[in-house]
């Protein structure tokens, strides 16, 4: 692996695309472009730079010669991870996910307490007919901010009459951080459990509430065998299909922000924007950097546990004023990590951020 991944680094031919793109550039010490350079010449790293990486994936996706420089990113965090090089919060991260399968450390018996919110029964996914299983991020099992999420998902599904189960206390942690903060081998273990259940209850089906649980079920787990979407996508298929109907007016001008997880990385723009177009009296507004080019909100890679040094005017910060000079009244978004990362300077400013079923559950 490490050799192919130098391979990959001697094929960069210093292009600058990775730079142009990436939403840390020219603002903070971090510069893809030059880390390349550095491990083409296998020169020493500074070890706190790797960690203003977001993993928003715009190095990747833009590279011409297929050099994933986000990968690369990876690499050196993992060989920080095996010598103790790293912050304090990301070790303590670590040792809660290995310890109760959360980054938080709250109690892995309580994964599944949101459901005690809900005025129906979810059953275990082993009890289904159809094994559709409904996989919760550990921000939306734990966070009382983003704990309504689950809830508000599962109410909009149940209206649409859509059978599905949960995994409870037996869930873990999915592992998208831990992998881009470099603990390859945590990673694994947390795969090889969440496969296991998996297998034992025989899934068939996983809807996701998060983008980053999304990204890593579909495409990090292997060859499953088990289809993986995002929850926006069952929604606006049910919307179309008449199962759910947006009955009250939101006569409210709403501006959507892309998760980095969820569209340039899965290609998912069309879907939460249909679920926002199906509401009467809801006004559109998109950001002049949307869709592929969204801006990153700075919550992944890591970045929800560990503070950079530089001081520097936050993406989410640019990300709400300009939300206000669009005329926006309500910034949605369908990330719980991107919600967590843009409420703080939007409540500052008076602006509204709504995760898109907390818009949908208004309406319905």
């Amino acid at each position: 692996m490490l050799e192919q991944s130098q391979t990959r680094v001697l094929t960069c031919i210093q292009c600058g695309k990775c730079t142009g793109g990436c939403p840390e550039a020219g603002k903070t010490p971090f510069n893809i472009r030059m880390l390349v350079r550095k491990r083409q010449f296998k020169s020493s790293i500074d070890e706190n730079i790797p960690w203003y990486c977001t993993s928003c994936g715009a190095c990747t996706i833009r590279c011409p010669r297929d050099v994933k420089p986000s990968e690369m990113i990876i690499e050196m965090r993992s060989s920080f991870v095996e010598d103790g090089d790293i912050p304090v919060s990301i070790q303590k991260a670590l040792e809660n996910t290995s310890v109760q399968r959360n980054p938080w450390g709250r109690s892995r018996a309580k994964r599944g307490a949101w459901v005690e919110k809900l005025g129906f029964e979810v059953p275990h996914v082993s009890e289904t007919t159809s094994k559709r299983l409904l996989f919760t991020c550990c921000i939306q099992a734990y966070d009382p901010r983003c704990m309504v999420i689950p809830v508000n998902v599962a109410t909009i599904l149940n209206k649409g009459g859509l059978e599905f189960g949960i995994l409870g206390e037996e869930e873990a942690c999915c592992g998208n951080e831990i992998r881009r903060i470099g603990e390859s081998g945590l990673f694994e273990e947390l795969q090889e459990e969440n496969i296991a259940a998996f297998k034992e209850y025989g899934v068939q089906e996983i809807i996701t509430l998060s983008p980053h649980c999304m990204n890593t079920l579909k495409k990090e787990y292997g060859e499953l065998g088990i289809k993986v979407t995002h929850y926006t996508e069952i929604v606006a298929e049910m919307i179309k299909e008449g199962k759910i109907v947006p009955k009250a007016p939101y006569a409210k001008k709403v501006i959507y922000h892309d998760p980095c997880f969820l569209g340039k990385q899965n290609g998912i723009f069309d879907e939460p924007r249909s679920i926002l177009k199906a509401i009467d009296g809801l006004e559109l507004l998109e950001f002049s950097r949307s869709r592929e080019t969204s801006l990153c909100c700075e919550g992944g890679g890591g970045r929800m546990f560990c503070e950079v040094e530089t001081t520097y005017q936050r993406n989410s910060e640019v990300r709400v004023i300009e939300a206000i000079e669009k005329g926006a009244e309500v910034m949605a978004t369908s990330c719980p990590f991107c919600v967590m990362t843009l409420e703080d300077p939007a409540t500052e400013k008076g602006l509204a951020v709504k995760e898109l079923s907390e818009i949908l559950m208004e309406v319905i």
